[in-house]
């Protein structure tokens, strides 16, 4: 009976698989050609049993699939860890694609030994077209919310801005009238700035200054600032970890946020109560046990700021972050606090994270990256604008930017040369026997943005100073949120002082030595990749010596003089960052480049940056990139007279 009993136990299985529509379930021999076939099989890929069974399974993968081996990868994958699982577009008969979750098991018989697989597909194409229309609709509901929010409150500011010059157009004998309508103007223009770079930090588009900067001075700059700025009910205290570490961070925007932090805590609390801003140094062991998977490995500092207010429910947590979400009654702020707190962290290259429990208050933490090398400290501007003599060059398209530009620094001695676009900027350079400063917009008309004009300007002055001015910086200055060595930048919109006082930073700074350089090693194992880079440098003057790989490179390195090398990043015998940490160990603080095919930012160089002079070269590149480069690390060859 039981060998019976065993034989209708198989037979009622084969014919509850044969008989499932939704998934197409069959067997492979070892070699990967099908053997059986169920119903959902001929559903899902179109093929009747006595057509498919006896031929290999890689006829349901995509050409570029077969190209790559993913098939014969799936099957050895599976026979080594007993399953293969994946999610990708397959092919049905008739030549159309389907997007499949497929799972590859391994069966062994008794002894243990492999005769086959067992393999399941299912149709995901629906599904993932509803989760993709899903995704749409949620992007489109928060781009409504977002737009809908700038809507109303730049609405609001315009209110305010046009009615008062309306007042000032009309009002002629009332002084004090003239002036408070003129003071409201203002009070509204300046929201509308803060608000541009509200929605710019959430966005991660704008423009960092990071610099070394020592935290513990800092909070309690600003911890002395918030406790006459939030009232008597309020008590501001800080909680310093001494050993804290400087970070590498834009000053200007972390203490924003701390503001911002700090409005919203003081709003929890109406009754008053304790507001602590504290540091702390952490490691990349604690990040992980935090679960904080958003952030590279590494070292961090913390900023966190908690208070003794009422707390957030799980709701309102969840939506924390978003911009335009307020729990504050209308016209009592934005929504762009946290928002903006987050995007500027995240720029910044660290994180955030939000702790609350109504009742018992809220602690947000913002991490950023330890400089393990901090620089000097940055000088506070005194507040005294100073007049000056020197030649400025001028370059903005738009005319009423331009003309109050060039009438602030007229006022103030500079000689000032105006152009609305680049190629009128070169031409004006050709002409001109010195020039002090190029004060030019990013976003330039005519082919020849103010990035690609600063490029061709460096060819020909490559000392000239050069202050870029933008409302939007994007990719055209900053790659990922931060400035480039060497660039100076002015945000939009800009007041007298601000312009001032950056002007007079710029030409009052002292120039950077030009290292007089002749001899320069290139590492490439690209044939004809290497013969292109070093006919370019022997055109600039410099003496180079080539290597095609890790090996050749370590025998050069031991064996000449260098002042600058040129090394890809990935060599086909070895690591170029090894053959760069080499030859920075044997001559210090050696202008190096690392070229690479990768995103620069992904590169971990942050003990190589540390020992000296460091860039990073993106291919492909023109003659006029890797000169700025090389300008940047203070080299020119060395060229005989």
């Amino acid at each position: 009976m039981a060998p019976d009993r065993e034989w209708l136990r198989q037979l009622q299985f084969d014919q509850l698989v044969a008989g499932i529509v939704d998934y197409a379930i069959f067997l492979l021999d070892r070699e990967g050609y099908v053997v059986t076939w169920n119903v959902g099989a001929e559903r899902i890929k179109g093929y009747r049993q006595d057509e498919i069974v006896g031929r290999h399974f890689s006829v349901f993968y995509t050409p570029e699939d077969r190209a790559a081996e993913v098939p014969r990868n799936a099957l050895e994958t599976a026979r080594v860890l007993g399953k293969f699982e994946a999610e990708a577009w397959r092919v049905r008969k008739d030549g159309s694609r389907f997007f499949a979750n497929v799972v590859l098991d391994a069966v062994h018989d008794a002894s243990g030994q492999l005769i086959g697989f067992a393999k399941i597909t299912r149709d995901m194409t629906e599904r993932r077209a509803m989760e993709a229309q899903l995704r749409q609709a949620q992007k489109m509901e928060a781009i409504g919310q977002l737009t809908g929010g700038v809507a109303h409150d730049f609405n609001n500011l315009l209110t305010i801005i046009i009615g008062n010059l309306d007042i000032l157009s009309r009002e002629s004998n009332d002084v004090s009238r003239r002036q408070r309508a003129t003071e409201h103007a203002m009070q509204g223009a300046q929201r509308a700035a803060t608000l541009t770079q509200q929605l710019l930090a959430f966005s991660r588009r704008q423009p960092l200054h990071p610099r070394s900067t020592d935290l513990n001075k800092l909070v309690a700059r600003t911890v002395e600032m918030l406790q006459r700025l939030l009232g008597e009910t309020i008590i501001v205290q800080a909680r310093l970890d001494p050993d804290v570490g400087h970070a590498h961070v834009d000053s200007h925007q972390l203490e924003n946020s701390l503001i911002n932090l700090a409005v919203n805590a003081r709003d929890a609390m109406p009754d008053g109560g304790t507001l602590t801003i504290g540091t702390a140094n952490v490691d990349a062991t604690a990040l992980s046990q935090w679960r904080l998977s958003d952030v590279q490995p590494g070292e961090y500092v913390q900023v966190a700021v908690t208070d003794s207010g009422t707390g957030m429910p799980t709701d309102v947590i969840e939506h924390a972050f978003e911009p335009f979400y307020t729990t504050k009654p209308q016209g009592k702020g934005t929504g762009l606090g946290l928002s903006q707190v987050y995007g500027f962290a995240r720029q910044s290259g660290g994180t955030v994270t939000l702790s609350s429990e109504v009742g018992a208050g809220t602690s947000v933490a913002i991490y950023l990256p330890r400089d393990r090398a901090p620089s000097e400290p940055e000088q506070s501007p005194d507040g005294v604008v100073q007049r000056g003599t020197e030649t400025i060059l001028l370059v903005e398209d738009e005319e009423g930017v331009r003309t109050f530009t060039a009438d602030i620094l007229r006022e103030l001695g500079f000689n000032v040369i105006e152009v609305g676009d680049g190629p009128s900027a070169l031409a004006e350079l050709r002409n001109l026997a010195h020039v002090d400063l190029l004060l030019t917009d990013v976003g330039l008309p005519g082919g020849l943005n103010g990035r690609q004009l600063a490029d061709q300007v460096r060819e020909v002055r490559p000392a000239l100073r050069i202050l870029f001015t933008t409302g939007y910086a994007r990719e055209a200055i900053v790659g990922d949120g931060r400035l480039e060595s060497g660039v100076a930048l002015l945000r939009k919109p800009y007041a007298r002082a601000d312009l001032v006082a950056r002007v007079r930073e710029l030409l009052d700074a002292p120039s950077a030595p030009l290292k007089r350089a002749s001899t320069a090693l290139v590492v490439e194992d690209e044939p004809l990749l290497r013969e292109m880079l070093s006919s370019v440098l022997r055109s600039l003057g410099f003496a180079v010596l080539e290597a095609d790989g890790a090996v050749e490179a370590a025998e050069v390195i031991a064996s000449s003089t260098l002042d600058v090398a040129v090394i890809d990043y990935q060599l086909g015998d070895g690591s170029g960052e090894a053959v760069a940490r080499a030859a920075r160990e044997r001559f210090a603080q050696l202008p190096i480049v690392i070229s690479t095919g990768f995103i620069k930012e992904s590169l971990q160089l942050a003990d190589l940056r540390a020992s000296g002079p460091t860039a990073v070269l993106t291919k492909p590149y023109t003659l006029a990139v890797l000169s700025r480069v090389l300008s940047e690390l203070g080299v020119s060859p060395r060229r005989e007279a």
